[in-house]
């Protein structure tokens, strides 16, 4: 880091900067914006406390309308009865100076949990029904997340967390941010993490290029239209390796263990690295 990177990022405020936008069934195409301490927003907007809250937070040079929102909302909302909150923090993840936004990652971090901290307070809802799902930078973000509220967040899932500037980052996505914590693997080494980062990882094709795809982007992409189609219709059974190594080799027959990718549920209490093949074009999902 440089000293410019870290007077450029004491100016970033995400307290004041980070946006929220709550969807619902009752408003699944145009969001409900809810602002920090604003209790008489948060009562007339459509957020309903006795419901889970899945959060989702893109990655770098990312915001609110990136395709990762627009596949993962709709997909939310067909599957459950959801609040759906995505949080745009673009202000700090918008620069192509990618240590600056390292560390705006972490201060962005810090402030979404307290955002939630507050929500929890004045709406009577809790982390126990809380699911953080991120993208990219976005998928250690929801670690920093978890972290910052004391492990308690009950689902977390990374969508092929990012490699660059993430290796030897001390506040990189770890197992126990949350209660339970997955980790999708699309294109390790390149756009994502090579190695596990979670209770449970799954690398689908062995991690790094996916079926149908010719380029990086579109392997990093794979991540979260898996995920969208793994809460719509199940699907995806990983078997188990012995570590990640075995599920980039795709040497991974000769443990018993199977488990599904993805979806609503956690499965708390399972652990492990799992392999499973997909399809080139949708549905993905072999079974």
């Amino acid at each position: 880091m440089t000293l410019d990177d870290w007077r450029q990022a004491a100016r970033f405020n995400p307290v004041a900067s980070n946006a929220y936008h709550l969807f619902t069934r009752a408003n699944p195409t145009v969001s409900q914006p809810l602002v920090l301490n604003n209790a008489a927003n948060l009562q007339q907007s459509n957020f309903d406390s006795t419901k889970r809250t899945v959060f989702l937070v893109h990655g770098w040079r990312n915001s609110a309308s990136s395709e990762v929102n627009s596949v993962l909302v709709p997909a939310l909302l067909a599957a459950a009865d959801l609040n759906v909150i995505v949080v745009d923090w673009s202000a700090g993840s918008s620069s192509i100076n990618y240590r600056l936004v390292l560390l705006n990652t972490i201060s962005s971090g810090r402030a979404v949990a307290q955002f939630i901290q507050w929500l929890n307070q004045v709406s009577g809802s809790s982390t126990s029904q809380i699911h953080l799902v991120g993208h990219g930078f976005g998928g250690h973000k929801v670690g920093i997340i978890g972290r910052n509220l004391g492990g308690s967040v009950n689902y977390i899932t990374g969508l092929n967390p990012a490699l660059i500037g993430w290796v030897t980052n001390i506040y990189r996505f770890q197992p126990n941010d949350g209660v339970y914590t997955e980790v999708i693997h699309s294109n390790y080494g390149v756009y994502g993490y090579i190695a596990e980062l979670a209770h449970v990882d799954f690398y689908p094709n062995g991690g790094i290029s996916m079926p149908g795809c010719d380029s990086n982007e579109c392997d990093n992409a794979r991540s979260y239209f898996y995920f969208a189609e793994s809460v719509m219709s199940g699907g995806f059974t990983g078997r188990q390796c012995v570590n990640y190594a075995a599920a980039v080799i795709g040497m991974c027959d000769a443990l018993p263990g199977r488990l599904q990718m993805g979806g609503l549920e956690p499965k708390t209490g399972r652990t492990g690295v799992f392999l499973l093949e997909t399809n080139a074009s949708p549905p993905f999902s072999q079974g």
